[in-house]
């Protein structure tokens, strides 16, 4: 009878996860896309702006130096006015952060973005700090954050069931097949961050052209990437959710190809 009514509040809330989740879907008027979200563009904004001090008091706060701070915030107000990402509802923000060891760069929801000292400095011309902030802006028009909140709770509800689905407190041995529900959930969440940046890597190929920066400037970026993980650095976004620096080159390399089969645009800053 115990098993029974484990199997039957499993299945509830096994639904109450899973009915919400394919409810509440939108369209996505930049990249075309009907997505999985449950939060508007107001709330994306406003879970950004909240979040966006903690996040910078993580790397040591914003950078002292107000010219670099000055020409990231330029180069990525360039990529958003050049691009669709101006006719999006999110209010970008590009900030220079002043931990000069992590090599990093991320976006919170709502256009909030961040790239750290640490790799602005190995990073040599223009063109390759255009390409690390489109590839962030393609994160938040992708809207990759509200995608994520969603998949996390449908994951935690669905996991939460087969939990107390497959545990048998007189069978202690069910606690394995509980703790694997739980590691299917984490395997499922990383495999779709790294959907996501390959969606973001597709995004910044289109926008970087468009604000006149050469796209062939985020192989570099990967290269970079590449030889500091190499090297024993270890970024944390590049090392979890991130591909494979390589794989990623191969990617946009073939994105390269298909958006200009005729070849790039003269005069494009590398």
């Amino acid at each position: 009878m115990r098993g029974n009514l484990r199997f039957i509040i499993a299945l509830v809330m096994a639904a109450f996860a899973f009915i919400p989740y394919y409810c509440n879907t939108q369209k996505n008027e930049v990249t075309g896309e009907v997505q999985h979200v449950d939060m508007s563009a107001d709330q994306e904004i406003a879970l950004g702006l909240q979040a966006a001090p903690q996040m910078a008091q993580q790397y040591g706060g914003l950078h002292p130096d107000k010219q670099a701070a000055a020409a990231v915030e330029r180069i990525g107000q360039q990529i958003v006015q050049s691009t669709k990402a101006s006719q999006s509802p999110y209010r970008f923000q590009f900030h220079l952060l002043a931990d000069e060891n992590t090599i990093n760069a991320f976006a919170l929801p709502g256009g909030q973005i961040f790239i750290t000292a640490g790799l602005l400095k190995n990073l040599k011309t223009e063109g390759q700090v255009a390409g690390v902030l489109a590839h962030e802006i393609g994160h938040v028009v992708g809207r990759h954050s509200a995608e994520q909140i969603a998949k996390t709770r449908l994951t935690q509800g669905l996991t939460g069931a087969a939990a107390i689905g497959l545990f048998d407190p007189e069978r202690p041995s069910t606690a394995a097949s509980a703790a694997a529900a739980a590691m299917v959930g984490k395997l499922l969440t990383l495999r779709f961050g790294r959907e996501d940046e390959l969606e973001a890597d597709r995004l910044a190929v289109d926008f970087t052209p468009a604000a006149g920066y050469d796209p062939r400037a985020m192989i570099q970026v990967m290269e970079v990437l590449e030889s500091a993980n190499r090297g024993g650095s270890s970024p944390p976004e590049f090392l979890s959710t991130h591909p494979n620096p390589g794989n990623r080159i191969e990617e946009l390399q073939r994105d390269i190809a298909e958006d200009f089969p005729q070849g790039l645009p003269a005069n494009l800053k590398p």
